[in-house]
């Protein structure tokens, strides 16, 4: 086990993700000037997303990314870690085909699985809130909804690290959720699900992320929530890896200091970087 002076920001894109326009060389040289001494970048790979007002889609272009990587891991090397990643947007449609991907690719390092898709929306827009009619529909029933298509990925998607920003739902929210709305009242109705959802990444060696994007996307808490952080402890859940999210050089690693806070204060001993698929661990 060793020590990073800094935790390795594990969840980062690049103009590879269709979301993002920041050079992937200016997004290595800011996180070496922030003082980092890893990240990994995952990019975007969402097969089956839904048609979206912008018609933005988010298939990552394997072809061109691997030997971007490869070519730049080259030039900072030694100096600097650069890990392979990939951010895997799962729906149940998507489970069987994404099961191999390492396989397919075994230059990776490091594989989020992440639900940006909720009964094929976006919760980016309005309408993944809303029957066709437009009239709305109750958010507990969205939110229940993306957690159980999340326990349906864990169950039958296994080719993963760790799962990413587990409540990133409630970023979008029409009832705008913070701290306070989910102590009082979201958590009583999700636990029972988190808790078979966490079960399962634990049983399967796999591990959660902390997301601080939310933090500067206008919320009040991470991802995931402290409330379902300590869940995951307490079912025996060890690895987990920081993430900024950033899709720009302004974001990286931020406010690593208060998620390395949380995580110690929870009870956790140490993080996790990725290589060859396999965790690393890092005392705090």
């Amino acid at each position: 086990m060793s020590t990073l002076k800094i935790p390795a920001d594990y969840h980062l894109h690049s103009e590879f993700s269709s979301d993002c326009n920041t050079d992937i060389d200016l997004l290595i040289k800011s996180s070496m000037d922030k003082g980092l001494s890893s990240i990994c970048i995952t990019d975007h790979n969402d097969l089956d997303f839904p048609d979206v007002p912008d018609h933005m889609k988010f298939d990552l272009d394997m072809d061109a990314y691997k030997p971007r990587l490869k070519e730049l891991r080259e030039k900072y090397s030694p100096e600097f870690d650069i890990r392979f990643g990939v951010e895997q947007g799962v729906m149940p449609s998507t489970c069987e085909r994404l099961n191999n991907f390492s396989s397919i690719h075994p230059e990776l390092d490091f594989i989020i699985c992440s639900s940006h898709v909720v009964k094929g929306k976006d919760p980016y827009y309005p309408d993944a809130f809303q029957y066709p009619d437009g009239s709305p529909i109750e958010p507990s029933e969205v939110y229940l909804s993306y957690f159980e298509d999340m326990l349906y990925n864990v169950t039958h998607f296994t080719d993963y690290s760790v799962y990413g920003h587990i409540d990133y739902i409630f970023r979008y929210g029409p009832d705008h959720v913070d701290d306070s709305l989910f102590r009082d009242k979201y958590f009583d109705i999700t636990k029972d699900i988190l808790h078979d959802i966490l079960e399962n990444i634990i049983k399967n060696g796999k591990g959660i992320e902390i997301n601080t994007g939310s933090l500067y996307r206008g919320m009040d808490f991470m991802h995931p929530h402290p409330l379902i952080l300590q869940m995951y402890k307490d079912l025996g859940g060890e690895i987990i890896t920081f993430g900024s999210d950033a899709h720009d050089t302004q974001h990286i690693a931020y406010s690593f200091d208060k998620a390395v806070q949380l995580a110690k204060d929870m009870g956790f001993k140490a993080f996790c970087t990725f290589k060859n698929l396999k965790p690393e661990f890092h005392s705090f």
